[in-house]
C-alpha cells in the first residue's frame, strides 16, 4: 500500500528536481545586474555536499547566491573542461525559444511551432540564419536553446548535472554532435569545454570570447579500463 500522507498536506511534498539533475553547469553570471561570462565553468546546485564535491573535483569556492530556483549554492570552478559521460543522443536537445514577462511565447524547431495551442503549424521563422540571428537579437524572435544532460567522469554516481546555451555557434553543429553520439551506441566519454575563440577583424578590433564545445571521445564501458592517468 503507498503512502497517504502527503494527501492531506500536498504542499509538504518535495517537489521533483527538473530533469531529475542535481546541479546546473553555467557559463556565467550577473553582477548587478549586467552579465557576465565567464572564463571557467560555473556550477549551481541545491545540496551543499554537490557543491563540496565538485569544488574538490574542479577547484574553487562553494558559496552562496541569490536566486529565486532551489540551487542556491554556487561554484566558480578552475576549469574550462571537464569530462563528462553522456547517454546517447536523446541527452542533447536543441529548440528556439523566445520568452516574455509571462513566460514562454514562442517555441518552435526552426520551422514548425512547438507550442501546445499551434503545434506543427508554421512557426513563422525567417528562413535564413543571418535573418534568424538579426530578429532575435532585435528581441522580436527566438533564440536557440542547447540542452545537455550528463554525469561527471571523475565521479560517476554522484548524480546528473545539466548544460544549457543560448550560444547559435553550438547550436550550428548540435547535429554533428548527436551524429557522434549515436555512433558510440551508450553511453560516451566526451569534453565539455568552455573553447577560446580569438580573432583581429578587419578595422584591427581584437574580439575575444568563449564558445561551448562538446568532443566525443570513446565509448565509456572502453573508457572505465582506461588508466586514471590517462591523457584524452
Amino acid at each position: 500500500m503507498a503512502l497517504r500522507i502527503f494527501e492531506t498536506d500536498p504542499n509538504a511534498k518535495p517537489r521533483q528536481r527538473e530533469n531529475d539533475t542535481i546541479g546546473r553547469f553555467r557559463t556565467g553570471r550577473l553582477v548587478g545586474n549586467r552579465p557576465e561570462t565567464l572564463s571557467t565553468f560555473r556550477i549551481t546546485t541545491g545540496d551543499p555536499e554537490v557543491a563540496d564535491k565538485v569544488a574538490e573535483l574542479f577547484g574553487g569556492t562553494p558559496d552562496e547566491w541569490e536566486t529565486s530556483g532551489e540551487d542556491f549554492n554556487e561554484v566558480i570552478t578552475e576549469r574550462d573542461k571537464v569530462l563528462v559521460v553522456i547517454d546517447g543522443p536523446q541527452a542533447l536537445k536543441v529548440d528556439m525559444r523566445l520568452y516574455g514577462r509571462a513566460g514562454l511565447i514562442h517555441h518552435c524547431d526552426g520551422v514548425e511551432s512547438l507550442l501546445d495551442e499551434d503545434k506543427g503549424k508554421p512557426c513563422g521563422c525567417p528562413a535564413l540564419m543571418e535573418d534568424r540571428k538579426a530578429y532575435a537579437k532585435s528581441g522580436r524572435g527566438p533564440s536557440p536553446y542547447t540542452f545537455l544532460t550528463f554525469r561527471l567522469a571523475d565521479d560517476y554516481g554522484l548524480g546528473k548535472f545539466r548544460f544549457q546555451s543560448t550560444s547559435w555557434k553550438l547550436a550550428e553543429v548540435v547535429d554533428q554532435y548527436e551524429a557522434a553520439l549515436a555512433a558510440v551506441k551508450g553511453e560516451a566519454l566526451a569534453e565539455l569545454s568552455l573553447e577560446l575563440v580569438e580573432y583581429t577583424t578587419k578595422s584591427g578590433r581584437d574580439v575575444s570570447y568563449r564558445k561551448p564545445a562538446l568532443k566525443v571521445i570513446k565509448p565509456w564501458a572502453e573508457a572505465i579500463t582506461d588508466d586514471v592517468d590517462t591523457d584524452y
